[in-house]
């Protein structure tokens, strides 16, 4: 049986939870394939009173039938089938009460929330009649509820304005894998790989556990990526839409912003999004965009002229599977075997400079770590210059309460990078143009975050600090 590797912040916070001395309320969400259920079930186990699962794109009926079942299998009586879901929750509580007499804990566990929603049947308002009349009373009932349609988890649970309004006692985002918690997975399973394959399967899979699990270590990542995706009737091929399908009930204006972002190697602010989709740059523009952040689909890089600046934040792809779909997969042919003849190709080396940027965005707090920083307090934001043609723009900024800001520049490389005159000498123009136009007071450090370190030269003394790639892995 599959075992969980990593996560070890997350088991703790449901551990202690599991044992406190309140009833808990916990919400779990994030993208399709993100390991929430598997997540839930490891920690728990055999420990659930109830358990239940929605039906994906399943009718009312559906649900109801599944309701039905979970009842029966954890052996409660139904005295008839449910045909709403405030008689199913009164049933599931009459069903509890016994053991919520009891001094164990009362564990309940919803999967797929969002899907018992079908025809708009108010799952979210019984739910909160169950948890405010009865579950919140006893003192030692733990309800679980859990959904990968993250837009109807904020707007009918986590930010709701009806029965369920504050009465959450944590709220747990489950994010990707970190460079360092893929390495755990992949050693776990006997993977020898470098550290330099594992961030290229990084920059293809991301962090997502379930597509790690497709992986087969008596291959190489090249020929794991030429079977997962450019293989005959291959799944991962379908994989981009069942994402968006599974995540929105409206995927359509969704996958066209992330369409747009995937073009962009800069990013793009609201304006320029609403210029590039044709529409109009309004509340249902901005609520879509903040769908996409939760799902840690992309991400919004807050900026700074004179002062931060949210209004006129970046936008960026960060989803590694879908950045890598739209560059190589989505296209009306491709080869078998097309990753195998594209090695060190232009076009795959762009992608992996592109790629390498968006990971170290994504693993600050290691940078932090690296830089000895990570005890000072700091605002991390990107930059793009108003004067300069072509416009200037920086990723990382480290701002640092110790009147130092890190302006960090990325580049990836199979070897150590040689940092010739010419690459100094725009990385230098880029610093003082940002200090330059921003007026900030800060002693400015030129910071190199490079895979394997920068060839020692004459211009290799004129950085201040450095990360290579293990510094990303810890």
């Amino acid at each position: 049986m599959e075992k969980i590797v990593g996560r070890d912040a997350e088991i703790s916070k449901l551990k202690s939870l599991a044992t406190s001395d309140r009833s808990e309320f916990i919400a779990l969400f994030g993208r399709r394939r993100v390991g929430k259920t598997f997540l839930v079930n490891q920690v728990f186990k055999d420990q659930f009173d109830f358990k239940m699962t929605g039906v994906i794109e399943g009718s009312l009926k559906d649900q109801f039938t599944a309701f039905s079942d979970a009842m029966e299998d954890f052996g409660y009586d139904l005295p008839q089938p449910p045909t709403d879901w405030m008689s199913a929750f009164i049933a599931l509580k009459n069903a509890l009460k016994d053991v919520a007499k009891t001094e164990k804990r009362c564990i309940i566990f919803i999967d797929e929330l969002p899907a018992l929603d079908a025809e708009n049947s108010n799952v979210a308002g019984a739910i909160g009649y169950f948890w405010n009349h009865w579950a919140s009373l006893q003192g030692n009932v733990v309800l679980i509820i859990c959904g990968s349609a993250t837009s109807w988890m904020i707007t009918h649970v986590i930010d709701s304005k009806g029965g369920l309004h504050d009465r959450l006692t944590e709220e747990m985002p489950i994010h990707p894998f970190t460079l360092h918690e893929v390495e755990t997975y992949l050693n776990e399973y006997q993977f020898v790989w470098n550290r330099q394959m594992m961030l290229q399967s990084y920059m293809v899979f991301g962090g997502i556990p379930y597509y790690l699990s497709l992986l087969n270590n008596k291959e190489s990542l090249t020929q794991n990526v030429d079977r997962l995706f450019f293989s005959k009737d291959t799944k991962m091929r379908r994989e981009f839409r069942r994402l968006f399908n599974t995540l929105y009930k409206s995927p359509e204006k969704y996958i066209e912003i992330v369409k747009a972002l995937g073009k962009s190697r800069q990013g793009m602010t609201r304006e320029q999004l609403a210029k590039e989709l044709k529409c109009s740059n309004n509340g249902h523009l901005g609520d879509k965009l903040e769908d996409l952040v939760q799902c840690d689909l992309i991400r919004k890089n807050i900026v700074r002229e004179k002062e931060i600046k949210s209004k006129d934040a970046i936008y960026q792809l960060c989803d590694f599977f879908s950045l890598f779909y739209l560059t190589f997969v989505d296209r009306a042919e491709v080869e078998t075997d097309y990753w195998s003849h594209h090695i060190n190709t232009p076009e795959m080396n762009t992608w992996m400079g592109l790629a390498y940027e968006r990971i170290c965005m994504a693993h600050i707090p290691q940078i932090k770590r690296a830089l000895r920083i990570d005890g000072i307090s700091t605002l991390n934001y990107s930059w793009r210059s108003k004067t300069s043609k072509p416009a200037v723009q920086i990723d990382i900024i480290i701002e640092r309460a110790d009147n130092i800001v890190n302006v960090c520049e990325v580049k990836h490389s199979q070897g150590e990078y040689e940092l010739s005159k010419e690459e100094y000498e725009k990385i230098n123009r880029r610093r003082n143009t940002f200090i330059n136009e921003t007026g900030l007071r800060h002693a400015s450090w030129l910071t190199m975050i490079t895979t394997e370190g920068l060839a020692k030269g004459m211009y290799s003394e004129m950085i201040q600090s450095q990360v290579t790639l293990d510094d990303l892995f810890t």
